[in-house]
C-alpha cells in the first residue's frame, strides 16, 4: 500500500490530536466547573467525596475525581492529568484511555473507602493520575513487545519517583487513593494487554 500523501497525513494527524484534546478537555472541564460551583457554595460539594466505610461515602468513587479542595490542588492535578492522560491516549487509544480511567477511579475510590481514616473525605483526580502512571509503567511489560517496553522504561525514568506517593506520608494527602489508583492502572494494563 503506497504511503498517504503528505496533506492527507497532516489532516489525519490533526484529527487525531483534536480528538485527543477533546477527550482530555472533557473531564478537566467538569473539574474546573465543579471547583467554581463548590467555591460559590462554600465547599458544600466536598461531602460528595469518598468518606471511608460509610454507605454515602461510596458515591465518592464516582464524584471524587472531579472534586478538588483548592485552585492549587486542581492546577497541579490538571497538569499531571494532561501529560500522563495524553500518553495513555497515545499508547493505547481512546477506548483504553476510558478503561484505564475507570479502573483507576474504581481502585482509588475503593482503597480510600477501605483504608482511609474514619471521618475523612478523599477528593481529587490524583488517584486516577496514579492509575495512568501504573498503566504506563507496566503496559510495555505485559505487552512483551520491544517499543512499548522501551516507552514504559522512559515513563518510569521520568515519572517513576511519583510511586512514593502510594506510601503514607504528608498529612492531607490521600496515599490510599494513590495506592488504589496505581493498582487499578496496573490491573488495566494487565487485562487490556491480555485482551489484545
Amino acid at each position: 500500500m503506497p504511503p498517504l500523501p503528505t496533506r492527507r497525513r497532516s489532516l489525519t494527524l490533526a484529527g487525531t490530536v483534536k480528538s485527543q484534546a477533546v477527550t482530555l478537555a472533557a473531564p478537566l472541564g467538569v473539574s474546573w466547573l465543579t471547583l467554581g460551583a463548590n467555591t460559590v457554595l462554600g465547599g458544600a460539594l466536598t461531602h460528595f467525596g469518598v468518606v471511608p466505610r460509610t454507605v454515602d461515602g461510596l458515591r465518592g468513587i464516582l464524584f471524587a475525581p472531579f472534586l478538588h479542595g483548592s485552585l492549587a490542588h486542581l492546577v497541579a492535578n490538571s497538569v499531571s492529568l494532561l501529560i500522563l492522560g495524553w500518553l495513555v491516549l497515545v499508547f493505547g487509544g481512546r477506548r483504553q484511555f476510558y478503561w484505564v480511567s475507570a479502573a483507576a477511579a474504581l481502585g482509588s475510590g475503593l482503597c480510600a473507602w477501605l483504608l482511609g481514616a474514619s471521618g475523612s473525605v478523599h477528593i481529587g483526580a490524583s488517584g486516577v493520575i496514579f492509575g495512568y502512571l501504573g498503566y504506563l509503567m507496566l503496559s510495555g511489560w505485559f505487552a512483551r513487545r520491544f517499543w512499548p517496553f522501551v516507552a514504559s522504561i522512559g515513563v518510569t525514568a521520568m515519572w517513576g519517583g511519583m510511586v512514593f506517593g502510594v506510601l503514607p506520608g504528608q498529612l492531607g494527602i490521600s496515599w490510599q487513593s494513590h495506592l488504589g489508583g496505581f493498582i487499578g492502572g496496573i490491573w488495566a494494563a494487565r487485562m487490556l494487554r491480555a485482551r489484545r
